[in-house]
């Protein structure tokens, strides 16, 4: 770990000692909520809303630290955190700040407290958990304590991502191998516990965090149910979270995977049937009616 890294673990242990809690919302909320003021008032605001600061405003060892670890940016006599960190069953996690724009931009929102309460209610016991598209590592993270397992291994084609979620396993005094990898291409070993949740937007910018590719962002979930129960041992285990466009009453994600759920034991859930509903104006939506946030889970055959 660099010394930046090294420095985002010791702001994240620090902010904790303040007792700071923040849970993220979704970027429209989030956008309505920073509407009513124009800089920081508390730690939330700095380190959770991503609001500009006066430098006073932040204790000298949080202001260090954030120097430290380069996410110190300065704008006249205000300034800014390059990150935010965000309060999950406990634990603190770093992720990008708002607005994520930028390609290499690590998402944690909504979907990620949804994902992750879906594995802590689902994991089985496992061995090795892999967590692909990991992101902040919170699903790897969760999936892992949950399954009790030996090895937890986060991937990602995002290098911002794996620095963070190797942060955010620090914090968690969790010891994981964060690798570069196109879904489990990088990933060796015997696998029996896979857990995603993918892009699964249609996005013009291509962003790696948010494009899921194919018609309405469903590609990538596909590509990865369907490399994974390949790659599964036997008996090994699928969980993936994603969203499902629904066209005249049908579940697009559903209608493609529908042959892979017939390969062994699964389920599949509606777990919200509306969100990000702000999508439905964006082009390429036009005959899309709700977004669906779904989990499917299939057991491989022994």
């Amino acid at each position: 770990m660099d010394l930046a890294s090294s420095a985002l673990v010791e702001l994240g242990r620090a902010l904790a000692r303040t007792g700071y809690r923040f849970v993220t919302p979704t970027p429209e909320t989030h956008r309505r909520a920073i509407a009513r003021r124009t800089h920081a008032r508390d730690l939330r605001d700095v380190f959770g809303f991503s609001l500009p600061f006066e430098p006073s405003l932040l204790p000298a060892e949080l202001s260090s630290l954030l120097a430290q670890a380069g996410a110190l940016v300065v704008d006249g006599a205000l300034a800014r955190s390059a990150v935010r960190f965000s309060s999950l069953a406990g634990d603190l996690y770093v992720h990008s700040a708002y607005p994520t724009v930028a390609p290499d931009s690590v998402f944690f929102g909504p979907d990620t407290y949804r994902f992750c309460a879906y594995l802590a209610r689902t994991a089985p016991r496992a061995r090795t958990v892999v967590d692909i598209g990991c992101g902040s590592g919170a699903g790897g993270l969760v999936a892992g304590r949950a399954a009790q397992a030996e090895r937890i291994v986060l991937a990602d084609v995002n290098d911002r991502a794996l620095s963070l979620a190797r942060v955010n396993a620090a914090l968690q005094g969790r010891r994981v191998e964060a690798v570069r990898s196109d879904v489990l291409a990088g990933v060796e070993g015997e696998i029996d516990l896979v857990v995603a949740n993918p892009p699964y937007m249609r996005d013009e910018a291509a962003r790696t965090y948010r494009d899921g590719g194919g018609r309405f962002g469903e590609a990538l979930s596909v590509r990865i149910a369907r490399e994974s129960l390949a790659r599964l041992a036997p008996g090994g285990t699928l969980l993936l979270y994603t969203g499902a466009a629904v066209v005249a009453g049908e579940d697009v994600f559903h209608a493609a995977v529908r042959d892979l759920l017939a390969e062994g034991e699964a389920t599949y859930e509606e777990l919200d049937p509306d969100v990000f509903g702000e999508e439905l104006d964006r082009p390429g939506y036009e005959h899309v009616e709700r977004i669906a946030a779904v989990a499917m889970c299939v057991r491989k055959r022994a």
